[in-house]
């Protein structure tokens, strides 16, 4: 009867543990893991038609472009590269800007690296729809006399169709939108 009454704690200790453990191994995701989840579906090339607002004539109103998505790091950070189609793939001449997204402390982060040689970090909020993604400016590493972009979203219509929608902080405050149209590439 002792040794039942010794034993029977040790037993409900360990339950105890073997439980909690197994809970905190099937944490529920964050917001940020299911919204990065989410934008690493993406995966691939795509064709976009861009417009612009205003029209600027050689990047929006019909221009195309070609955006590559890619799962990096061990499915830890998901690359955004955009190239100008016809161009050579010479980043030092033309147009050829990177966007690194990926999850630190439950905030999905977005850091593009921009051809106007600054680093605007934005952090993302989910949209009561589960398929649009939303990024809002927080702050900026390097200069700032060419602008910076300021917000971006990233909306999937379904596995082959999804858009992008730019803004780009000109100087003196004055918002330049890019919104590109993207359909999967073959």
């Amino acid at each position: 009867m002792k040794s039942t009454r010794l034993v029977s704690p040790i037993i409900l200790m360990l339950l105890a543990t073997v439980v909690f453990a197994q809970s905190e191994g099937h944490k529920a995701p964050s917001e940020a893991e299911k919204s990065f989840t989410l934008l690493k579906t993406l995966a691939g090339t795509w064709q976009a038609t861009v417009t612009t607002e205003p029209p600027v004539p050689e990047m929006g109103n019909g221009a195309t472009a070609e955006v590559s998505l890619r799962v990096a790091s061990r499915g830890n950070s998901l690359v955004h590269e955009m190239y100008e189609p016809g161009k050579a793939n010479d980043p030092a001449r033309y147009d050829h800007p990177i966007t690194m997204l990926y999850v630190d402390a439950d905030r999905l982060n977005l850091v593009h690296y921009c051809d106007a040689g600054n680093r605007p970090h934005m952090v993302a909020r989910a949209s009561a729809d589960g398929k649009t993604v939303e990024f809002d400016f927080v702050d900026l590493s390097g200069g700032n006399e060419h602008g910076h972009m300021d917000h971006a979203v990233f909306t999937i219509i379904d596995a082959n169709h999804h858009t992008e929608d730019w803004a780009y902080m000109m100087p003196g405050d004055k918002p330049l939108r890019a919104h590109m149209d993207l359909k999967r590439g073959q």
